[in-house]
């Protein structure tokens, strides 16, 4: 059964604010009097750099291994730098590095179309719905019933694949997360069958000169048999990290339905976790150890967001609003234990 979300009215002893405006128009205010909104272009400009520095080192360390089993590890290397590509790819998309939307479009599509074969538009409008209605089973496309489910009334209701990996989504869990490269490249193609895609015909573009390029530089260069394992190797790994930097946020909080719909501020914090770290956890995670503070201000630039959580977390304090942040491994614990309660149902009923 989905959580309903309300307001907490015990758990705190401190009293909400009394000034005008909404909670979340006061905490706005407070951030942006910090200088937390400012872009940070330096910091962009660097993280770029080292970013596109390690891609171009990465491709030149896999022809000069060559055809060799090193290879392989060359792979390895080229997946967490497909997760940094698609990070910054984030960024751009959330406006956090360019005031400008044709900037930031621009450089969206050539890191995540051509750069790592994702389709930026097709990922921007699923993302856009996400951060709308965060965990909400009818409106987040996040949480959509079509692989796992996420609550017991999606089991009650679910046939196909969800139910019939449903009974063991959580031991399965990050086998499948390991699928999610090729999925995102799927979904990006598929996409492109949507007339509504802007600019349709430049995102299929760079898309067919990525999967051009990357399969050339492959087949050309290794064996088939090294070439294909290299494609497993690369996209599993790949695929992994990004899921594993995306599991802690939101997998196993509240979820809502129907017309369950808390004020805006409520909505993000109850439905997402932080994690704790250092700046070594930020750079791995791409700043979204933080989801609370990026789920407030989406085009807050992610160096800005360990600062903001001070006051975010402080303020939610005020209100007596829960703000939940725990260490990763009890991140990737929580998850795993709402996964597996929510296949109950299926359980129970294979057991029947």
């Amino acid at each position: 059964m989905s959580t309903t979300l309300r307001p907490p009215t015990t758990d705190r002893a401190r009293p909400a604010r009394r000034e005008g405006g909404s909670d979340f128009a006061r905490l706005a205010k407070e951030i942006k009097d910090a200088g937390l909104m400012r872009r940070r272009p330096f910091y962009y400009g660097v993280r770029i750099a080292l970013v596109t520095a390690a891609f171009a080192g990465g491709w030149t360390a896999f022809v000069a291994v060559g055809d060799s089993w090193w290879t392989l590890a060359v792979g390895a290397f080229l997946a967490l730098v497909f997760g940094q590509v698609a990070l910054v790819a984030h960024d751009v998309g959330h406006r956090q590095v360019f005031r400008r939307t044709r900037s930031s479009a621009v450089v969206g599509r050539i890191a995540a179309n051509l750069g790592i074969g994702m389709g930026y538009g097709w990922w921007q409008d699923k993302h856009a719905r996400h951060h709308a209605n965060p965990n909400h089973e009818e409106l987040d496309p996040d949480v959509a019933p079509d692989i796992l489910v996420w609550s017991q009334a999606q089991a009650r209701a679910a046939g196909g694949l969800p139910r019939l990996i449903g009974r063991a989504q959580a031991y399965l869990f990050f086998p499948l997360l390991a699928l999610e490269g090729f999925n995102l490249h799927v979904a990006g193609v598929r996409a492109l069958a949507d007339r509504s895609l802007k600019q349709r015909r430049l995102e299929g573009g760079l898309l067919a000169a990525h999967f051009a390029v990357y399969l050339s530089a492959l087949f050309l260069t290794l064996s088939p048999g090294k070439a294909v394992l290299f494609i497993v190797v690369h996209q599993c790994l790949f695929g992994l990290y990004l899921g594993a930097i995306f599991a802690p946020n939101h997998k196993g909080m509240p979820t809502l339905t129907g017309d369950e719909r808390p004020d805006f501020l409520r909505r993000q914090v109850l439905t997402s976790r932080n994690v704790r770290g250092s700046w070594f956890t930020d750079v791995v995670l791409g700043g979204l150890n933080h989801q609370i503070e990026h789920h407030l201000f989406p085009s807050m630039p992610s160096p800005n967001l360990r600062r903001a959580q001070l006051l975010v977390h402080r303020y939610c304090d005020e209100l007596g609003v829960t703000y939940l942040q725990t260490s990763l491994v009890a991140s990737y614990g929580q998850a795993l234990r709402s996964l597996h309660r929510a296949g109950r149902p299926l359980r129970e009923q294979r057991a029947g």
